[in-house]
């Protein structure tokens, strides 16, 4: 089921006497419980639950590693990289980039990626789910794709031609994992 961002706000609510994360025996769920409704958007409602559940949560230093990310699985993919892709996919969408590298290899074909740049990557959604963070990002960036079936022939793009990719990425984290690291947990286009 997918939750929304603005489904979080309706369950923010201001509580007397609530323990927070930084006292003794308080958990990241009790945190989020007590953040107060201060009529943010959902956003920053969204950021402020994550922060709450992992004090370290910073957009500015996740719309920057979500860049890096961005870019590696993005050739990743292009390369038929799989062991690259898996640390960084959840197992769903691993599967798919798995699936659809597979058909790309059985038609003999390649493709060729090149991010030239990342015009933007603007975090657009934020929330916990139980213990689980999750943050969207729309990425606009700017990519040469080229796909060339068996005799190199170009079948698909054109290696001279720059355009402007729009992708809208979900990443997640368990908050009480020691592990800082992201997981791409769904991709889409915009309508």
């Amino acid at each position: 089921r997918e939750r929304r961002a603005e489904d979080v706000d309706d369950k923010v609510v201001e509580l007397p006497d609530r323990r927070t994360a930084a006292e003794p025996g308080a958990t990241a769920e009790d945190a989020v419980e007590a953040a107060p409704n201060t009529g943010e958007t959902s956003l920053e409602a969204g950021i402020a639950q994550i922060q709450a559940a992992d004090r370290n949560f910073d957009p500015d230093q996740f719309a920057n590693g979500a860049r890096a990310a961005f870019e590696m699985i993005v050739e990743s993919f292009a390369r038929g990289d799989v062991a690259a892709l898996r640390g960084l996919l959840s197992n769903e969408v691993l599967e798919g980039f798995k699936t659809a590298i597979a058909e790309r290899e059985a038609a003999g074909r390649t493709l060729e990626t090149t991010v030239v740049g990342i015009k933007s990557a603007e975090l657009i959604e934020a929330y916990m789910n139980g213990r689980t963070a999750f943050a969207t990002v729309t990425f606009v960036s700017e990519q040469i794709n080229v796909t060339r079936d068996s005799e190199d022939n170009v079948v698909e793009g054109d290696d001279n031609r720059v355009t402007d990719v729009t992708d809208i990425w979900t990443f997640a984290r368990n908050t009480r994992s020691r592990d800082p690291n992201w997981t791409l947990v769904e991709t889409r286009s915009p309508n």
